[in-house]
């Protein structure tokens, strides 16, 4: 079994640089391939959406199925085992527990001088369009992570996009988180299409002011092709993780933690970083042996990691480590060093930090709380987790009396004629107040 082993000191500029962008080299061949699905599905609405859903998720659908029925709904409830019933329940109340604390005032000021007041009104976003993937299996943890902070910020329409599943519905895990969430538009459609059918709308789907989820590459390609028509949110694509570790950590957990999103599919990205090369060895040796414990779809995703973006990075010290992490800014990353809370503070980059050994990133990912909808492909340097904060925006207040009026407008008036603007300046200069 091949696992790429890196040594940082002597890898090339152009070797550094293929790990650093991982698949999203690959994102960027396969926008030419899916323009011609958004442009069908931007002229041609439900017949196009059901067309690529008979052509890529091989399911024949009618008009009046791509939308989840009541009748769904109930099915999915009743037919859910009630131990993932449970599970789902208890994800949902820490995650939602941790997304409330979130939530800013309504409407804040604060006071500038006499007379002036600056502040805040916070609203939801008006429309937000949810697309949770289902590719490589159901994902009720993504639902979770979208829905909850989305209907905590008051979003007065949220709808969901979803692959179907090959007998033409939608998992009932899925759709009972979904109702728990109190979601209840959802839609069977995935792939660029849905991205393409929520940024333009449908004769059923609804065309919202914004996306938002994690995909596969053909997710990952639409979004950009379709930034600027609607906001696409977080830069979420295939999945990616760093485990760094010196050689206080045991092997053993920091093999199975890196198999955690190496798992997720074949353009993922895995990564242990250690400026030990006897820990490197360890954990090498340990990987085939754990990949043979796992069902052979997984296996092949993991192998096929290893040998591509993934594998073991060793540098030459931790800072270098690091450093290394804060550079590539990796979706989730562990932290598994002896003074952890130290290499904390020199973390810059990444979508979460998960620190010591009794916090793997399978606790992240469903039931810790904290959001699992991270940004992907080096964006961790300017994006941010999803919060709350991506289903409202800020509006800025000012209230001006007259006595403030009094102390800004030379100021701001010579301000204007400085920049040239004359219709500024002529704002204040011509401005009667008092009515005199």
């Amino acid at each position: 079994m091949k696992i790429n082993v890196f040594e940082l000191e002597k890898m090339t500029g152009e070797q550094i640089e293929k790990v650093l962008r991982r698949s999203e080299i690959d994102i960027e061949q396969y926008q030419e391939a899916i323009r011609p699905v958004i442009n069908d599905v931007q002229h041609k609405g439900d017949a196009a959406i059901l067309e690529y859903c008979e052509k890529f998720d091989n399911v024949k659908l009618s008009f009046s199925e791509l939308k989840v029925s009541e009748a769904e709904f109930a099915y999915a409830e009743k037919n859910l085992e009630p131990e993932i019933k449970e599970v789902i329940r208890i994800s949902y109340e820490n995650i939602k527990k941790f997304h409330e604390a979130q939530m800013p005032n309504d409407m804040w000021f604060t006071h500038i001088d006499d007379g002036i007041l600056a502040g805040e009104k916070i609203t939801p976003i008006t429309s937000v369009g949810i697309y949770v993937p289902r590719g490589k299996g159901s994902f009720p943890s993504v639902m979770l992570m979208l829905c909850i902070p989305a209907v905590i910020a008051k979003v007065p329409q949220v709808i969901v996009c979803t692959p179907p599943t090959p007998d033409g519905g939608v998992d009932d895990a899925s759709l009972y988180t979904a109702k728990l969430c109190g979601i209840h538009d959802v839609y069977k459609v995935g792939g660029s299409q849905a991205i393409a059918a929520m940024a333009f709308g449908t004769e059923t789907i609804p065309k919202v002011n914004k996306v938002i989820g994690p995909g596969n590459i053909y997710v990952s390609a639409a979004k950009r092709l379709l930034y600027g028509k609607i906001d696409v949110g977080t830069p979420a694509g295939p999945s990616e993780s760093i485990i760094l570790c010196d050689d206080s950590t045991d092997p053993k957990i920091a093999a199975l933690d890196l198999l955690i999103e190496a798992e997720h599919g074949p353009d993922s990205t895995a990564l242990l970083v250690t400026h030990s090369k006897q820990f490197a060895e360890k954990v090498k040796e340990l990987l085939p042996s754990l990949i043979d414990d796992l069902p052979e779809e997984r296996q092949n995703f993991c192998k096929a990691v290893f040998s591509n973006y993934g594998g073991i990075m060793i540098t030459p010290h931790l800072d270098a480590s690091i450093d290394f992490v804060n550079e590539f800014a990796p979706e989730h990353m562990e932290v598994l060093v002896k003074n952890p809370m130290a290499a904390l503070q020199k973390i810059k980059n990444a979508g979460e930090i998960l620190i010591g050994p009794c916090t793997p990133i399978t606790l992240g990912n469903f039931s810790l709380g904290v959001n699992a909808i991270l940004p992907t492909g080096g964006f961790a340097k300017t994006f941010s987790c999803v919060t709350v904060f991506d289903f409202l925006k800020r509006s800025s207040i000012g209230f001006v009396t007259e006595e403030g009026y009094e102390k800004l407008k030379d100021v701001a008036r010579k301000f204007a004629e400085y920049e040239g603007f004359s219709a500024h300046a002529n704002a204040i200069l011509k401005r009667d107040i008092k009515g005199e």
